[in-house]
C-alpha cells in the first residue's frame, strides 16, 4: 500500500560497515595498504579485538575479531561463508593506485578491472584476507 505521508529527510546518515575478522591487526594493515588510508588506533590492549579506519577522519570500516565480547553475529566465524550477498564498497578517486596495490598484496582477484557501463565507472573485484568480496571502484561518470 503506497503512502502519501511526508517523512522528515534525516539530517545525517552515514554507513558504519564492520566486519568480523580472525585477526584485527593484519587485516587493518591489509585495508590501510590496499586503500591508502589510516587506523583510529589507541594504543590499548584492545586493538587487537577492535579497529576502526578512517578516511579524511572520516569513519569507512569497522574490524572486530571473531568470538570476542559475545556480539550476536560474531561469532562462530565457520558457521556460514564471510558476508555471502555483501560487498564492501569503496569508492576511491586513484582507481589505478588502489589496483596495484591490490596485486602488491596479493589479493585474489575475482573480476579483473573492467567498465561497469551502468555508471560509467571501473571496477575491480577481489577478495580480504578473511574472503570478504570487496570492490574498487572510479567516480561514476569517470569511464565515459
Amino acid at each position: 500500500m503506497k503512502t502519501n505521508a511526508k517523512v522528515k529527510p534525516p539530517g545525517h546518515v552515514r554507513a558504519q560497515p564492520l566486519i568480523a575478522v580472525r585477526n584485527v591487526e593484519e587485516s587493518s594493515h591489509w585495508y590501510q595498504r590496499l586503500l591508502g588510508i589510516e587506523n583510529l588506533g589507541g594504543g590499548s590492549d584492545h586493538d587487537d579485538v577492535y579497529d576502526r579506519l578512517l578516511c579524511n577522519g572520516h569513519l569507512i570500516l569497522q574490524l572486530h575479531r571473531w568470538d570476542e565480547e559475545d556480539h550476536p553475529n560474531l561469532v562462530n566465524a565457520d558457521a556460514g561463508p564471510h558476508g555471502h550477498g555483501v560487498l564492501l564498497w569503496f569508492e576511491v578517486d586513484d582507481f589505478d593506485a588502489v589496483t596495484s596495490r591490490a596485486r602488491a598484496l596479493g589479493a585474489e582477484v575475482v573480476e579483473e578491472p573492467h567498465v561497469n557501463q551502468g555508471p560509467r565507472h571501473r571496477e575491480m573485484w577481489i577478495r580480504d584476507l578473511d574472503g570478504y568480496l570487496v570492490v574498487i571502484a572510479s567516480p561514476d561518470g569517470e569511464a565515459t
